[in-house]
């Protein structure tokens, strides 16, 4: 059985931690900072780390990774549109690599950045690695790619199965979910979340992993067909928006200056 452990890195990154108890071989995913991973190594002696899994380019999921990799040999994995350090194996859509006996699914997600994968195990319990895309009640910020490339990631990440665990990699949910509350004031799912992550982060626990089925209930980029969501994008805006991608657009913009 895999167990799963966020390494907090940073001010609100979390290092996901892969953990294989029968082999004692771990992987970790988007390590920004290499410290938090060897912390975690020297406490636990006996381990090795076989894989880094690399979701995009961005320094606060890349910088640690020639480090960890010179001192563990570890195999780095990651998108083959965008330049990986110490990268052996470049993945594309469509591909599926296996780490610790896990078959993970590369899902190509452009937006964020332009060359963005994401990783999905198909499983009883299906687990989603999807970096800075879809983040729990909201969705990253589009440096390189262009709305309409991020609003066809989320619908591609959005048609997996309700039950599959998202682990996207920053503590954002909170501030997601008060601009999910301005968007859909009147939405119960989004008060009770609210309340609910309000209580754990001041409990000092994270909020993470999310659900997909959670998101498509809370998170206002999932919800962009929906009449309450389009309405309040439109009076935010005060013009009309055709399509769920331009409600998509306006609500992207909206939350940058939140």
């Amino acid at each position: 059985m895999i167990l799963i452990e966020a390494l907090p890195a940073f001010t609100d990154n979390y290092l996901w931690l892969l953990q294989d108890p029968a082999s004692q071989r771990c992987a970790v995913v988007d390590p920004g900072d290499a410290a938090p991973v060897l912390a975690w190594l020297s406490a636990h002696p006996g381990w090795q780390l076989s894989d880094i899994l690399i979701t995009h380019h961005h320094p606060d999921h890349v910088g640690g990774v020639l480090q960890l990799q010179a001192q563990t040999g570890a195999r780095v994995v990651g998108p083959a549109r965008e330049t990986i350090p110490g990268r052996d194996v470049a993945l594309k859509d469509g591909d599926v690599i296996q780490v610790l006996g896990l078959d993970l699914q590369v899902i190509d997600v452009p937006g964020h950045t332009l060359g963005h994968i994401a990783y999905y195990q198909a499983a009883a319990e299906p687990r989603l690695f999807c970096g800075d895309t879809l983040f729990a009640g909201g969705c990253g910020r589009i440096f390189e790619g262009t709305p309409a490339q991020m609003h066809d990631s989320l619908q591609r990440l959005a048609a997996l199965p309700g039950n599959t665990l998202v682990y996207c990699t920053h503590e954002y949910t909170l501030s997601n979910l008060r601009f999910a509350q301005a968007v859909e004031p009147h939405n119960p799912a989004i008060a009770e979340r609210l309340t609910s992550v309000t209580a754990l982060r001041a409990a000092g626990h994270i909020s993470l992993p999310s659900t997909l089925a959670l998101e498509h209930a809370t998170n206002p980029f999932l919800r962009v067909s929906e009449p309450a969501v389009k309405q309040q994008a439109e009076a935010h805006d005060q013009c009309h928006h055709a399509d769920a991608l331009a409600v998509f657009t306006s609500l992207r913009s909206w939350k940058n200056s939140f």
